[in-house]
């Protein structure tokens, strides 16, 4: 009988040993979230909406058209422009017509390098942490400096136009004020049609044509697919020897039986303490109950080489805040690291059952 009980007692302190070591070593959280850029389409106009040019989960491209509001009114508004602009010119004596060909021109550069801009930004991110081969970050600085000089030769030529009417003439406050009016009127109509931001998803798609949309207020909900992360939970104690880069294994519950290798990419320095998890709020992990005082949990923002963003022709498929268990390797000792994949291929079976 002592025999037995001082076995167990033995049992019992070498895994009380093992798991302050592990936790330490090969930390394991079943506490992570799938992640991405949640963005809120949101038009710039009021009116009714005409055309829903996507479906709900359907996978489109940076630029693609997705909604189109009623232009009818602000085809109005531009043709009004137009004759204001028109009737200024002809109190001075010039014609109008190449500076309004040369304004519309300039209002569609502005669009197309504010788009690039975006698009780029994200390429440029990615390159910074290493993410991406650099002859696609040279292609995006190509398309950057080619809207770029779209845009100064559609600003000088508008220049041009101006002052082959004259010094007076342009200089005119009627024809300033026309112009701006134009310009306006111009930027309104192309706001009628709403675009991707970036390559990714259209979810939870609610609206149909008879919609109407609202100046500010959000329509439709895009999932840009250009930056996906996993965001596993770890509480303190666990990361003291992390460091950015500090291999990991990952477990989707949407690929039960899997096992895909990640590194950590970056560290929140903060959290909350009464929820939010919102953009310009702090990160706010899901709450977990415990015997003991509940330790803090921070947010771990892991990568998965090669499928840093979304692809509709890869193996994996991501769901937003999709469960994962996650674990980390930051020790090169053999035995602890043999166990805690052992433990992490335990997992990935088990989730096939749950």
């Amino acid at each position: 009988m002592r025999k037995t009980i001082w076995t167990t007692l033995a049992v019992i302190l070498v895994f009380l040993i093992w798991y302050l070591v592990a936790d330490r070593k090969t930390p394991f959280t079943g506490n992570a979230r799938v992640k991405a850029i949640a963005t809120q389409i949101v038009p710039q106009v009021t009116g009714t909406v005409t055309e829903v040019l996507v479906e709900n989960g359907q996978i489109v491209s940076a630029g693609d058209i997705l909604v189109r509001i009623d232009p009818r009114p602000y085809e109005i508004q531009r043709n009004k422009a137009e004759a204001d602009l028109e009737a200024a010119t002809q109190e001075v004596g010039a014609s109008s017509a190449e500076v309004r060909a040369a304004q519309a021109k300039l209002a569609r550069a502005q669009s197309d390098l504010d788009t690039i801009r975006i698009q780029t930004e994200r390429v440029f991110a990615l390159e910074r942490k290493g993410l991406i081969a650099v002859s696609k970050a040279d292609d995006a600085r190509g398309q950057l400096a080619e809207s770029e000089a779209n845009y100064e030769n559609a600003k000088a030529d508008l220049e041009k136009a101006k002052q082959r009417l004259g010094d007076d003439g342009i200089e005119n406050p009627k024809i300033q004020r026309a112009l701006a009016a134009l310009a306006d009127a111009e930027l309104n109509l192309e706001w009628t049609e709403l675009r991707a931001p970036a390559t990714g998803v259209i979810s939870n798609l609610l609206i149909a044509p008879g919609t109407y949309a609202r100046s500010g207020q959000d329509l439709l909900t895009f999932l840009d697919a250009t930056d996906i992360w996993i965001e596993a939970y770890f509480t303190e104690n666990n990361l003291g020897r992390a460091g950015v880069g500090s291999p990991v294994d990952v477990v989707l519950d949407m690929h039960p039986g899997q096992i895909i290798p990640g590194v950590i990419e970056s560290f929140s320095a903060a959290v909350s303490l009464s929820g939010g998890d919102e953009p310009g709020q702090l990160a706010s992990p899901p709450s977990t109950k415990g015997f003991l005082r509940e330790p803090e949990r921070f947010p771990v923002r892991i990568v998965l080489p090669g499928y840093e963003a979304g692809n509709a022709k890869d193996e994996l498929r991501f769901q937003l805040n999709g469960q994962a268990d996650v674990i980390m390797y930051l020790s090169d000792n053999s035995l602890l690291n043999v166990v805690g994949r052992t433990y992490i291929r335990l997992v990935s079976i088990l989730s096939y059952a749950y």
